[in-house]
């Protein structure tokens, strides 16, 4: 096995590491989120509008957080499969030998 293919091996590794505990970091903070609303709603005995008002900012946290998460893990992907691919096309460039010119 070359440095090379090693390498690339414990990129892998290392992108599949940062996926997950990434994505267990956002299902902890929705949950936690999840944890503290339902809290406020039970301790605010039944007061409507206040009740609308803490759903609606818990929401909107866990979507915003969920976003970003989903949006950085997609331009990452998107870098590294364009990195990898602008390394694919150096090595082949340098691989192939000058063409002779004939004139």
């Amino acid at each position: 096995m070359s440095q090379d293919e090693a390498r690339g091996i414990r990129d892998t590794d290392l992108e599949k590491i940062r996926a997950r505990y990434g994505l267990l970091a956002v299902v902890g903070s929705n949950l936690a989120i999840t944890a503290v609303a339902i809290f406020g709603v039970w301790q605010l005995d039944g007061d409507r509008a206040v009740i609308v008002g803490v759903l609606t900012s818990a929401f909107t946290a866990m979507a915003g957080l969920t976003t970003a998460y989903l949006g950085i893990k997609a331009v990452s992907n998107t870098a590294q499969s364009m990195s990898q691919d602008a390394d694919r096309r150096r090595d082949d460039k340098a691989a192939t030998p000058p063409a002779q010119r004939t004139s």
